[in-house]
């Protein structure tokens, strides 16, 4: 089979070339913002307060260093704070791969993400059903094994039907047929593999209809690529999408704790100043 022919192929299965996505969320809007790294209630009350004060709307944070690192007390008041503003609280599975006493994930971040064993997906696993019964109602997942799990617990009933399960940049997303599978095995919010062309994102939009979430600045060790003035067309191609902010020279500080409090907070506070930048090139396009 030539190249020709295997594009064929993948054309007749399905997965030709994209275009431009009519695709919205239930409110009707083509994109929301996402804060990533919000690590605990002191870091969301720095992200709200930053967002108040220049008149931005957050629509969900996300957490890195995992529900494991949360008390039940801090997990509730982060689920408080996102009732009362209206915002989705995304949670992160562990333990990781990337903290584990093997010694891949020192060299290469591709298995960060990983369950290493049944016992460590036991512990995610353990992670998930003591966030729902708190009240959380979105998981962000690294491990492709432990997606499929939490899918089929949904199917099953012995998890919410409504609970999102958000893939990690940890878990690589650079194609549609990956994009399909994700979300065969539960996936209902798809992080996209962060230096993706925009034809490619058209690709993967135009064989899922669940939200596509992307980091517009990229923290370095994922690539540390700043894509401001491609926001207009991403959205163009890949709506209903999530616009992720995250930091480039910014140091990376899992597990967060209160060691680290002032730095996690500062650094949350300008997720929000880089989403204010992107906010203006969309209005910008608006208004032409």
């Amino acid at each position: 089979m030539n190249l020709r022919e295997a594009r064929a192929l993948l054309a007749d299965r399905g997965f030709g070339p994209g275009g431009e996505s009519n695709g919205q969320f239930g409110d009707g809007s083509q994109y929301k913002i996402e804060i990533p790294s919000c690590e605990g209630p002191g870091v969301m009350r720095a992200v709200l307060d930053e967002a108040g004060s220049r008149g931005i709307t957050v629509h969900r944070i996300s957490q890195g260093s995992g529900v494991m690192m949360l008390t039940d007390g801090e997990i509730e008041e982060m689920l408080e704070l996102g009732v009362e503003n209206h915002i989705e609280v995304c949670l992160f599975l562990g333990p990781r791969g990337a903290w584990d006493i093997g010694g891949q994930a020192k060299v290469s971040a591709a298995v960060g993400g990983v369950a290493r064993g049944n016992e460590m997906v036991a512990a995610s696993l353990s992670d998930a059903f003591r966030a729902v019964e708190l009240g959380v109602r979105s998981l962000l997942v690294g491990d492709l094994g432990v997606l499929e799990l939490l899918g089929t617990l949904k199917k099953e009933g012995v998890l919410p039907a409504d609970l999102v399960l958000k893939t990690s940049v940890l878990m690589p997303l650079p194609n549609a047929p990956t994009a399909a599978l994700y979300e065969r095995l539960g996936a209902t919010s798809l992080n996209v593999s962060t230096d993706l062309p925009l034809p490619v994102l058209a690709e993967i939009r135009s064989v899922t209809s669940v939200p596509i979430d992307m980091y517009i600045e990229v923290p370095d060790d994922q690539g540390g690529h700043v894509r401001f003035y491609d926001v207009p067309e991403v959205v163009r191609v890949a709506a209903p999408v999530y616009l992720k902010m995250g930091l480039r020279n910014a140091p990376n500080i899992y597990p967060v704790g209160m060691h680290l409090a002032a730095t996690a907070e500062a650094l949350g506070r300008e997720r929000v100043r880089r989403a204010s930048l992107i906010l203006r090139l969309l209005a910008e396009q608006d208004e032409e």
